[in-house]
């Protein structure tokens, strides 16, 4: 089981967030047995969303990690935030979002939200390899 961990800051946002899915993507070519494309784009299109959600909603910090699995690859994000995300009417007008936590759900095998003893939660998706 391959699995690899980001800490990742919100000094430059969208810095880090691509930067995130640069880490992500190294670590899905790097597998020992590799995922296809379309499966690796869904991955990295999860992990954008998360992340990007946690560092927005979530205090400005958190933490990446990816774990493969046999059947499929994980994406947990931890932030300091004990908020959990919700599903709400994407604001077409206003650019206020509200798309994110909605396509994950459709995109993941399974999602979840763990809150933390210390503090702040995890977000988790399982995607198909």
């Amino acid at each position: 089981m391959n699995t690899m961990s980001v800490n990742v800051a919100a000094a430059r946002s969208a810095t880090s967030v691509a930067g995130t899915r640069e880490s992500a993507r190294d670590f899905l070519e790097g597998l020992d047995h590799p995922i296809a494309a379309e499966a690796a784009d869904t991955v990295i299109l999860v992990v954008s969303e998360l992340v990007t959600n946690a560092l927005r909603h979530g205090g400005g910090t958190c933490t990446l990690e990816l774990t493969a699995h046999p059947d499929g690859i994980e994406v947990a994000v931890y932030d300091h935030s004990p908020q959990t995300p919700r599903m709400r009417t994407p604001d077409l007008n206003g650019g206020t979002g509200g798309f994110g936590w909605p396509m994950v759900n459709r995109l993941a095998q399974a999602t979840s939200v763990t809150s933390q003893a210390a503090g702040g939660k995890t977000v988790s998706a399982l995607l198909a390899r």
